[in-house]
């Protein structure tokens, strides 16, 4: 079923800016579940609950778990075994609003273990306000002012609500979205804090929204100056992720430099032979990489950036290269470079809001709808009414 949306209104190019102005409409709010996969494809996992618990399959079978009682979940050909009872699926559901227990993380709510043919998923199915402290206290600094917080709690939301839907959308699906930073990172309750629970608190609800739709609020650390479109990062462009001029002029990733060894890009970059020069086929317009030749001396491939970037470790692909020659004998004809020298600025793949940036503009007075209508263009705050599902 769609989310039923109450709109709040856009207020554009104030200050510059997409200013979003709340009509500070109170609605009821039930809760919205989601599925966090928070470790995937083990064998054996040990799980317990802070409370008195009941841990259940799904053929009815039930076993009440006292408070801190480890139980050891097995993977088998029969699908998960945990204490006296086994099935494909294996529940965890503590009384009291109790914590549970993953290897040595706790989270809130309830625990889910699927049996799959490539090993054993451990979900945490936890209501999605429970679930937004832990983000944010992983994604921010929770000593960052309250707005920067606020607008990463927001996102943060909008983000996972966009990720469920489509999830659930998809046959077979078996959870919304990872715990690592694939999509959020989420270590459960030892990342809240009073600061993230008041972003939270204080944004119940808000989620952005293009032509009344949830967008992917995606996000990342520091664009080093100016964020990205979407089509030259993924080849498709959305509307409200537009390139835009960043704040991250504070990040200690704004400007950064790595070095490279012959020996270590040859590792890294096998099957070409000694990396003798980096040509760049297609840059963005802030100059990101988006295709690049390697040449070696034994032959070169075409790469993308972002391949680029994994591959190497790199913290952005808004990067030049710079070779480092020594007394190095060419080969085949070859100047081979003793290094490569790899000069970028920002962490991150550039689109959407940037963290760092969120924090500069926080520092210098502005709101948290203020951050959020700069990042995201076109879009307009929401406020998220659960009650009809």
């Amino acid at each position: 079923m769609p989310y039923l949306i109450v709109r709040w209104r856009l207020l554009s190019q104030s200050l510059g800016l997409g200013c979003l102005i709340s009509l500070l409409l109170q609605l009821t709010a039930a809760a919205v579940e989601l599925r966090v996969a928070v470790l995937d494809r083990v064998r054996q996992v040990t799980i317990s609950s802070s409370t008195p618990a009941q841990l259940r399959d799904e053929a009815g079978r039930v076993l009440t778990v006292a408070p801190q009682q480890n139980i050891t979940a097995v993977l088998t050909g029969a699908g998960v075994q945990a204490g006296g009872v086994r099935g494909r699926q294996v529940f965890l559901e503590p009384r009291d609003n109790g914590l549970v227990r993953v290897g040595d993380r706790w989270y809130r709510g309830r625990l889910q273990l699927v049996s799959t043919s490539e090993g054993m998923i451990v979900i945490n199915l936890v209501d999605l306000e429970e679930y937004l402290p832990s983000v944010v206290g992983k994604e921010m600094y929770p000593s960052w002012p309250l707005e920067a917080l606020k607008a990463q709690a927001v996102a943060s939301r909008s983000f996972v609500l966009f990720r469920r839907d489509r999830e659930r959308r998809r046959p077979g699906s078996l959870f919304d979205v990872g715990a690592t930073v694939t999509h959020q990172v989420y270590p459960g309750v030892s990342s809240e804090t009073a600061s993230t629970l008041a972003a939270v608190a204080a944004t119940r609800g808000q989620v952005l929204t293009y032509n009344g739709q949830i967008i992917e609020a995606v996000f990342h650390a520091s664009s080093g100056g100016h964020t990205e479109n979407s089509e030259h990062i993924w080849q498709n462009a959305v509307p409200y992720l537009r390139g835009t001029p960043d704040f991250d002029q504070v990040s200690p990733n704004f400007q950064w430099t790595v070095r490279f060894t012959a020996a270590q890009l040859q590792q890294r970059l096998p099957g070409i032979g000694t990396i003798v020069g980096f040509r760049p086929l297609q840059l963005s317009p802030q100059g990101r990489v988006m295709a690049v030749q390697v040449v070696g001396t034994a032959g070169s491939r075409t790469i993308s950036g972002s391949e680029l970037r994994r591959v190497l470790g790199l913290r952005s692909t808004l990067l030049t290269i710079t070779p480092e020659y020594g007394n190095v004998a060419s080969q085949g004809g070859h100047s081979v470079p003793v290094a490569f020298t790899m000069t970028g600025r920002g962490h991150g793949h550039g689109l959407g809001m940037s963290q760092w940036g969120a924090y500069g503009m926080a520092l210098q007075g502005y709101t948290y709808d203020q951050i959020l209508g700069h990042y995201y263009q076109g879009v307009t705050l929401s406020v998220l009414d659960t009650t009809q599902r």
